[in-house]
């Protein structure tokens, strides 16, 4: 079983384009078996990545040395939200470096149901651009007990904190989002509440420059307290929450373990920025739903966009 000449023409392509930007890998999105031998032949000297959700076709490809394999969740996505899903994954397990260059390889133009899914694209994603672009899509994760809009601000906080810190370094923080009268019974004020005397849209965090002063806040111990609506609540004040049951993996302090611990006791979205890396981690019903990188930059909040190489169709 040889490759399709457009399939064995765009491997060739993909290797090309790797030597000359350079770029980091290859990712391969095709629930279709393909000679993996030639396949293997065609990316030679590239960095291999392999994502499906055919559990099957996921066994045979474990069994390639050197290449590494990505399970995608069977959800009925479209194949761009299919390819966000697995760089996510590929830089949460940190196989990926966030600021890596990709070379993707999918199906992107829509087929038959029961037909071979063909390889006809051939496209080079910037992760950096794409982890700033984190989609509504990803935020959707978090389920609809805070409204879109808040949760984007609280992100953008969250990131600025980690991006900025203090005094040019890195700085922890936690920010609790929703649920804040049982959030609030489990906290103790380590000193003064600085959000008290102040009205509701002087306290909305969707302002950039409510914003700005909670970053500046955020430089205080203790945690930031946000209602489902954006306004902030409290600040400065002590978790007193229990933490049994809760299992993060080993390297995490007690900002994670704290930040785990009230998502799972409560409703509450906890976002905990790591002192060391800047790294938000965020946190709901005591798991890690997802991890946005610390860049140079704003978010973006648009769809995934993919660019295909000068003088190559898609």
């Amino acid at each position: 079983m040889s490759l399709p000449m457009q399939t064995a023409a765009l491997m060739q392509a993909a290797r090309d384009t790797v030597r000359a930007l350079p770029a980091d890998a290859v990712l391969l999105l095709t629930e279709t078996p393909l000679d993996w031998d030639e396949v293997s032949e065609k990316l030679l000297g590239c960095r291999l990545f392999l994502a499906a959700e055919n559990p099957a076709l996921l066994k045979s490809l474990r069994e390639r040395d050197g290449w590494t394999v990505i399970d995608l969740p069977p959800d009925p996505l479209p194949t761009q939200d299919r390819l966000s899903n697995a760089l996510l994954r590929a830089v949460t397990e940190e196989k990926l470096k966030p600021g890596a260059h990709v070379v993707v390889l999918y199906n992107g133009i829509t087929s038959l149901d029961d037909a071979p899914e063909p390889i006809d694209t051939l496209s080079v994603i910037h992760l950096g651009e794409h982890l700033e672009k984190m989609t509504s899509q990803d935020l959707r994760k978090l389920g609809t007990g805070v409204p879109q809009d808040v949760l984007k601000a609280v992100v953008e906080l969250a990131t600025e904190i980690g991006r900025e810190g203090r005094e040019g370094h890195p700085t922890g923080a936690i920010i609790v989002v929703g649920d804040t009268r049982k959030v609030g019974a489990m906290a103790k004020f380590r000193n003064f509440n600085p959000f008290r005397g102040y009205t509701k849209k002087e306290r909305d965090i969707r302002q950039r420059d409510v914003r700005e002063q909670i970053k500046e806040i955020a430089k205080l111990d203790g945690a930031i307290l946000i209602d489902r609506d954006g306004i902030a609540e409290a600040a400065c004040v002590y978790l007193d929450v229990p933490t049994e049951g809760v299992d993060l993996p080993k390297g995490f302090g007690s900002r994670h373990l704290s930040a785990a611990a009230i998502s799972k006791k409560t409703k509450g979205i906890a976002f905990c920025v790591s002192q060391s890396s800047g790294t938000v981690r965020v946190f709901q019903g005591g798991e890690e739903k997802l991890r946005i990188e610390p860049l140079d930059r704003p978010h973006v909040w648009q769809p995934l966009k993919f660019e295909n190489p000068e003088g190559l169709d898609g």
